[in-house]
């Protein structure tokens, strides 16, 4: 052990030796120059921030309130029901005006008698959802429901059309034939085309309905087409359930009637082609007749001059339009747009057009350029019912 551990463990407690006090007296001098350093150094900091921007944050230093007793964590905020006062401050709307507010737009039946019957049409961001089927307009057959005129007097034809208002340009309406038979094929016409533009679904195919409600939802009115005999029969033949010349009338109707059962809630029947049946009106007569009573329209697409379909119908006061053209009736892009230019030229001249058309690509690529462009040109896109309308208008 070393002398200087020997001096310190015999010093008497408490005592220091002179050079320990001067060690001290150093030590306490060393100490309050660092104070005084550290001082310099916050008053420097102050200087400095102060300079930046002429401002200075002040901190005030209050005494802290005693701790309160722990409080348990705050519940999760519950949904709070108005108060009385609250809600009777509110204001109240009719039917209208909720109908108004949340686009929703409803036909109720006027009749008396048996159930009203109510069609309710909801705007989709701007795409008019088309209503669902109405049991009050179907009857049953041996084939499935069939459409009929309601017990108030609603008829398909207006139940089922696509809201058109119109604003005084010209219109023009196009009825694309076809779907139901390829789901590709019909899944791409309805994603592509616009909802003012018509479909007409065959009566043939799978899962046709859950074809036809898509169609419903994106906002096309819905047609059915019926397949007619043409000339070139049975070469040229049309399907099953052909309506053809030479039969009696009671198997057309059967025909037609299973036809009909295919799909619901379209707002009418247009011939798949049938030159041939068309052109005979004592075949056509009870066929139309039939369509009629139903509370539907009749559309004749255009493929055939001879055709009578729409003075047979006009001749029983029912509601038909015949197509101004076939736009496809040539597969090419360029013979399309011509078609589709003189619709337009037409449309300018008479105040509305109809045209025709298959489900085939090319069409509805070109279809689908063609619409974007109508509105700069004044000419408004309307479905066929909205063009029906101008046309008893102008009749």
């Amino acid at each position: 052990m070393s002398d200087l551990a020997a001096d310190d463990l015999t010093r008497p407690l408490g005592r220091s030796e002179p050079s320990e006090r001067r060690r001290f007296v150093v030590s306490a001098r060393t100490a309050f120059g660092a104070l005084a350093g550290v001082l310099a150094i916050v008053a420097a900091a102050q200087l400095w921030f102060a300079r930046g921007d002429g401002r200075v944050a002040v901190a005030e230093i209050a005494r802290a309130a005693p701790p309160a007793a722990p409080v348990a964590p705050p519940a999760a905020p519950e949904k709070k029901e108005p108060a009385p006062a609250e809600a009777a401050e509110r204001p109240v709307m009719n039917a209208q005006e909720m109908e108004t507010a949340s686009g929703v737009t409803v036909i109720r039946g006027g009749g008396a008698g048996a159930p009203q019957s109510m069609v309710i049409r909801i705007d989709q961001q701007g795409a008019s959802a088309i209503a669902a089927p109405d049991r009050m307009l179907l009857e049953k057959s041996r084939y499935g429901a069939l459409p009929r005129i309601g017990p108030d007097g609603t008829r398909p034809a207006q139940a089922y059309a696509r809201p058109f208002a119109g604003d005084g340009k010209p219109r023009i309406a196009i009825l694309v034939g076809g779907l139901g038979v390829s789901q590709q094929a019909t899944s791409d016409a309805l994603s592509k085309l616009p909802g003012p533009i018509s479909v007409a679904f065959a009566p043939y195919g799978g899962d046709l309905d859950r074809l036809v409600q898509r169609a419903r939802d994106t906002g096309h009115e819905l047609f059915l087409q019926a397949p007619m005999e043409p000339f070139d029969y049975p070469d040229n033949d049309p399907g099953p359930h052909t309506l053809r010349v030479g039969v009696s009338d009671a198997d057309n109707l059967d025909k037609l009637h299973w036809v009909m059962s295919r799909i619901q809630g379209y707002v009418g029947v247009v011939n798949f082609m049938g030159a041939k049946f068309t052109a005979q009106e004592t075949a056509l007569r009870p066929v139309v007749k039939d369509v009629a009573d139903r509370g539907l329209l009749l559309f004749d697409d255009g493929s055939s001059n001879r055709s009578r379909l729409v003075a047979s119908a006009d001749a029983l006061k029912g509601q038909a339009a015949r197509a101004d053209a076939v736009i496809d009736s040539t597969l090419r892009a360029e013979a399309i747009d011509r078609e589709l230019a003189k619709l337009e030229q037409t449309a300018r001249d008479r105040g509305y057009a109809i045209g025709a058309a298959s489900a085939l690509p090319v069409t509805i690529d070109r279809l689908a350029r063609w619409a974007k462009t109508l509105e700069a040109k004044g000419i408004v896109l309307a479905p066929v019912t909205g063009v029906v309308a101008a046309r008893k208008t102008a009749s």
